[in-house]
């Protein structure tokens, strides 16, 4: 009996440990994540490793985003994760197709709040361990922000060209005028380059920067244009 009860006390203080780890773990996701809800970010994981390891300037302005054009929300929409307004962080159908593409660079299946989660909070890259985190983050930004808010800090943080953070900086650098000012094939140019914006140009877009750009358009017009985003 006391043998038994020996081995047990180290399985026993095991547990307890993993318990505390997962209460701290769920405790400090919330802490990162809930008060910006409300509170605008002052930078964010990516942008700081720019300005520590990249020799150029940071460009970025927050704006809200009733100041934004209402045809940038719904281009990157279009480009990037059409069942945004209906999902709850992971489009498993997406992900699905892309897994069982045989080629040898998958391409993304990532939502704008994995993407959001993943720029806001971590670095590049495609470990298990990371993808594990951006999971988790998703899971609580979902959980407790609107998906208003969700576009609005993807919109002021998304890199639109090497060193322009958000839609300000980018229709300010790349057209010359206000967010609010952009018109449909602006804003279907920026979401466009998403996917690789320290190689496609908005400022300067390649003929297939303009080809990505048309057929955004096309799905924003089959989505039924703004009034897909109900929440704007």
């Amino acid at each position: 009996m006391g043998g038994k009860f020996k081995r047990r006390k180290p399985e026993k203080k095991l547990l307890q440990w993993i318990g505390k780890g997962l209460v701290i773990t769920v405790l400090a996701g919330f802490a990162l994540t809930v008060p910006f809800r409300w509170i605008t970010p002052p930078t964010t994981a990516f942008i700081l490793q720019h300005r520590i390891f990249k020799d150029t300037p940071v460009h970025r302005q927050w704006v809200p985003l009733d100041k934004i054009s209402r045809s940038l929300p719904i281009a990157v929409v279009a480009a990037e994760d059409q069942k945004f307004p209906f999902h709850n962080g992971f489009d498993f159908e997406e992900l699905s197709k892309a897994l069982g593409e045989n080629r040898k660079h998958r391409r993304g299946a990532s939502t704008i709040s994995q993407q959001l989660a993943k720029n806001l909070y971590l670095w590049p890259g495609r470990s298990l361990f990371r993808k594990a985190l951006e999971a988790y983050l998703t899971v609580i930004i979902e959980s407790t922000w609107p998906k208003y808010r969700i576009l609005e800090v993807y919109l002021n943080m998304v890199e639109f060209g090497p060193g322009v953070y958000g839609a300000d900086a980018a229709s300010r650098l790349f057209f010359r005028k206000p967010p609010g000012g952009l018109t449909a094939r602006e804003a279907a140019i920026l979401a466009a380059v998403l996917p690789d914006p320290k190689r496609l140009s908005a400022r300067h877009p390649s003929s297939y920067v303009l080809r990505r750009a048309g057929k955004i358009r096309a799905s924003v017009r089959a989505l039924g244009g703004n009034s897909y985003l109900p929440f704007l």
